[in-house]
């Protein structure tokens, strides 16, 4: 028997009101303990899963940033189905169904409200497992607690004998009077949890609400690599009905268990109150009894000689009631919808969109990055600085190929892009310290100087190589003087591709010889450079370096590319040959998009759109960026995230939305949005930026390092391209001018 508990996330806790409203509902709030009502019912039932089930979350598509934050922070996995529009309990629960049922036509259901109060986790998982026996069998158990009070907070159930029985009757939530005859007559509450097979489920409701299964068998999405699925428009088709009314009304098979635990649904402030653990924020009580306190931060509360009351503050708006009269707050909610509708729900702020964050990107690159980055981070011999100290500080380094390289790129870019400052001094004293410091006689690049120029690695890296051809490419394009520029990358390629192995392949030097990072930026430099007029050979490379991505390093059967290989090009043994980046996902996307425009070359164009999904895949929702690391199978290795991830990720979005029409080009802007938005994260307003971010939000304090600023030009470099095809609307062009 394996159980797959589902939470449900509907309702919207209005008689909770200030604190639960429709962005942020009660169940996502810490109520009853420092964890939210959600994390308490996902640490209850995550363990009824462990024989082979899954975790499930049904939940409002506007929840998903709550759900994915929660989860997070309480290290649980889930299979996640989001509902477009909300339904009622019925649909949900089908969806759910329906998702099991595909998964393992035997699984076992244990539908859970998520807002529920049981701190008896032991005993709840006991009840549920004992109820699934039932639910094997054919039944439909719902269960039934044992009253402490007679309450009119909750509905009823009549059970026809001994602790699982036939349910006799359901009851609405009764007035004081008949609640105590309930409990008179030996009813329990209806704790709204169901246990059922999956199977029972769906064919119950096929019979007695056949427009519920219908719509929602239609609206499952088929099954895919995501734990997030959002389900199709056709849910907006079912009947909105509850679960009551839609099947538990009318079926023959509910079953009731009755339980004895300790459970409240904690819909009001007087519940609330009653859990004892219900008081939060700052507050001062001078003779006052009975009150329940919730201040937001930054505010002081203080009660005087007063009794009984719930006293709830949140920024906007503050609730004093009397307990005993917390169930009326939804009369107040209902005033505020003709007196204060903005009171209803909290402000949500507005995301900045792709065009306003245009804006301002130049205007950072303009006014403080390159102004910083051509004085404090250029030496009057025009040798690039490593770093710059966050506090503006240079620090004596060594110095890499790849540095001196890459700040040439930028500052030849910031010429292509109109920039008035000296970026041609910057460009053209990087270019003879390149040449004078960096070239061996045989013409290659030496990967590492001392700080004072002294060679200290002779090795020639792929890599670096690369970022020498695709230096020298950018300065010819922006029109520096050097003119020997075309010849020395013609040298520099001529050796690498007498290095080539049968397959197309150059071995790196190094720890990882068999790699794909270093094609890849060859491809770069060879794109870079048959945009730059270079000769029929830079293509022929570049053709080399495809057929090796697909032959070699994408993943033939699922479509991601991998990092490390064997000496054969297959992935390398263990955790190596699993790494996944979704950084290099969309850097590889960018340029095999690039790729397939130069050549026509459709199926390249399609490699490129998957590989972006994959690095999608890699995006936190709950961080909102990209992370450093997966596995092949989509986990996530490290949920740390580097600046340069983000800078791809924009790109590759920008790039496919150009190639995309319709629906699934504004998708791609969406894309380029957010990881616009991730990029701001890192950079600081004075021209500098963090590189480290870690997943509690914070920075490694560090300092600014210059190889981030290639990546942060070149992703605005693609900005400004797609603004000028006219493929961003409301912007017409965007430079450095």
């Amino acid at each position: 028997m394996r159980i797959y508990p589902v939470i449900m996330c509907g309702g919207s806790g209005t008689r909770l009101w200030p604190a639960s409203r429709p962005s942020r509902p009660k169940q996502f709030i810490p109520l009853a303990s420092n964890r939210s009502l959600f994390q308490e019912t996902v640490l209850r039932v995550a363990a009824l899963a462990e024989d082979g089930g899954r975790l499930i979350v049904v939940a409002g598509i506007d929840h998903r940033p709550w759900i994915l934050d929660q989860l997070d922070e309480i290290d649980v996995e889930a299979h996640v189905l989001l509902e477009p529009e909300a339904r009622d309990s019925a649909a949900a629960m089908a969806a759910a169904a329906a998702w099991t049922e595909r998964e393992d036509p035997e699984g076992v259901n244990a539908f859970v409200a998520s807002d529920h109060h049981i701190p008896d986790y032991a005993g709840f998982r006991e009840a549920v497992r004992t109820a699934a026996l039932s639910a094997v069998e054919g039944r439909i158990v719902t269960l039934g607690v044992t009253p402490s009070e007679a309450s009119c907070a909750y509905g009823y159930i009549k059970p026809s004998g001994g602790r699982m029985s036939a349910v006799d009757r359901f009851v609405e939530k009764p007035d004081a009077a008949a609640a105590a005859d309930y409990i008179a007559a030996g009813y329990l509450w209806n704790s709204g949890n169901f246990v059922v097979s999956a199977k029972v489920l769906l064919e119950e409701l096929r019979a007695h609400a056949p427009a519920v299964e219908a719509a929602v068998r239609d609206a499952l999405p088929g099954p895919g690599l995501s734990s997030i699925e959002v389900l199709t428009d056709a849910f907006k088709s079912a009947p909105k009905i509850s679960i009551d009314y839609a099947l538990m009304e009318k079926t023959r098979l509910a079953s009731v268990l009755q339980v004895d635990f300790n459970w409240s649904d904690l819909g009001a402030w007087d519940s609330i109150a009653a859990s004892g653990e219900g008081d939060t924020g700052l507050h001062i009580f001078e003779d006052a009894e009975g009150c329940l306190v919730r201040s937001c931060d930054g505010t002081l509360i203080a009660a005087l000689g007063v009794r009984n009351l719930a006293i709830i503050a949140e920024k906007d708006a503050v609730l004093v009631c009397d307990l005993s009269r917390s169930q009326e707050v939804k009369r107040v909610v209902e005033r505020l919808r003709a007196v204060s509708p903005q009171h209803l729900d909290f402000v949500r702020p507005q995301p900045e969109i792709l065009s306003t964050g245009a804006r301002r990107f130049a205007e950072w690159l303009r006014l403080r990055a390159l102004p910083t980055w051509a004085t404090l981070g250029q030496a009057q011999d025009g040798v690039f600085a490593e770093v710059i100290g966050i506090d503006g500080r240079l620090l004596n380094t060594s110095r890499r190929a790849r540095v001196q390289a890459r700040q040439i790129y930028v500052f030849a870019q910031a010429g292509l892009l109109g920039w008035a400052g000296p970026w041609k001094r910057c460009v053209d004293e990087g270019v003879e310290r390149l040449i004078l410091d960096f070239l061996r006689e045989d013409g290659l690049c030496r990967t590492l100087l001392a700080a004072d120029g002294t060679p200290l690695d002779e090795t020639a890296m792929v890599y670096d190589q690369a970022f020498v051809m695709l230096a020298l490419a950018t300065a010819k394009l922006a029109g520096c003087d050097e003119p020997t520029l075309e010849a020395r990358a013609v040298r520099i390629r001529d050796q690498l591709r007498a290095q080539s192995l049968p397959n197309g392949a150059i071995v790196e030097g190094g720890d990882d010889p068999y790699q794909a990072n270093c094609h890849m930026h060859l491809l770069e430099a060879c794109l870079a450079w048959e945009e730059a007029g270079g000769d029929p050979a830079w293509a022929d490379l570049g053709d080399q370096l495809v057929a090796l991505a697909r032959s070699a390093f994408i993943d033939p059967e699922h479509g991601f590319l991998r990092e490390f290989f064997g000496p054969d090009w297959r992935p390398a043994d263990g955790e190596a040959g699993r790494l996944v980046e979704p950084g290099h996902q969309f850097e590889w996307a960018w340029l095999m998009a690039r790729y397939a425009r130069s050549r026509d070359d459709a199926e390249s164009l399609q490699i490129a759109r998957v590989l972006h999904a994959h690095g999608l895949a890699g995006v936190s929702e709950r961080l909102s960026v990209a992370v450093d690391a997966m596995n092949d199978d989509r986990t996530i290795r490290s949920k740390r995230a580097r600046l340069w991830p983000q800078t791809e990720w924009l790109k590759s979005s920008l790039i496919l939305a150009e190639a995309s029409r319709d629906g699934e080009h504004f998708s791609y802007l969406d894309d380029a949005a957010a990881a616009q938005r991730a990029l701001w994260l890192y950079l600081s307003d004075d021209g500098l930026w963090h590189d480290k971010r870690l997943p509690d939000q914070s920075f490694i304090d560090e300092p600014a390092p210059a190889s981030s600023f290639y990546h942060i030009t070149a992703a605005f470099r693609q900005l400004s391209d797609t603004v000028s095809a006219g493929y961003l609307d409301g912007l017409s062009t965007l430079d450095l001018r």
